[in-house]
């Protein structure tokens, strides 16, 4: 009898161990998968450089292999940038979109070329193209010096006037943003809004003088 009831105690306890019906107790063990987590296909990721930016030296990519583990590649770039376009990191790769912007890169070294009329008066004048501004006048200057927050190349020329307060705002996109004149006795002073951060050079010229922005 001691027998039977032994055999009957060791089925029961194997039947409690059958993987396939978990008892109650046994249900907050995790149960595990094989399906696999995969992160989502890369589009396109993009990075915005601050007005400071001029030179891409590098790009450094951190991936992570099968195994897990984690890697990361350098490649160095060394090219000049325009820190307005942002950076685009993709795997859409199309020779079509290089082809239009090259394109779109060349019409844009023409209108460099070209100054349009952003603000006249009656002795000084200004004109601008992607990246000059040119001055036209006869009255001298004075001096000039560089602002920030926000960035602005102020320029003061000789001339006795009354002219009152004068403001004049750039069309869309145009990284000088706004000139502001004032005057004051013996000068006026000529205030002129930037997009960002740069350095400047001052030049000369017969009409008058020319900012070019580096």
């Amino acid at each position: 009898m001691l027998k039977i009831y032994l055999l009957l105690l060791s089925i029961s306890l194997l039947a409690r161990e059958n993987p396939f019906f978990p008892l109650n107790s046994e249900l907050d063990i995790p149960l595990t998968t094989n399906k696999i987590m995969k992160a989502p296909m890369l589009k396109r990721a993009t990075l915005t450089l601050p007005s400071t930016a001029r030179e891409l030296q590098s790009v450094t990519v951190k991936y992570k292999n099968l195994d897990g583990s984690i890697d990361e590649k350098k490649i160095d770039i060394d090219n000049s940038i325009d820190w307005h376009l942002p950076i685009f990191v993709s795997q859409n790769y199309s020779l079509e979109a290089e082809l239009q912007a090259n394109k779109s890169q060349g019409n844009n070294k023409k209108k460099i070329k070209k100054f349009k009329k952003l603000a006249s008066l009656k002795f000084i004048s200004f004109y601008v193209n992607a990246q000059s501004m040119k001055i036209q006048t006869k009255d001298k200057m004075l001096r000039s010096f560089f602002l920030v927050k926000p960035h602005r190349i102020v320029c003061d020329f000789k001339r006795e006037t009354d002219l009152r307060s004068f403001e004049k705002k750039s069309p869309k996109n145009n990284i000088f943003k706004k000139i502001n004149i004032g005057t004051h006795s013996g000068y006026y002073r000529v205030v002129i809004e930037l997009d960002g951060h740069y350095k400047h050079l001052i030049k000369k010229t017969t009409s008058g003088y020319i900012i070019t922005l580096l």
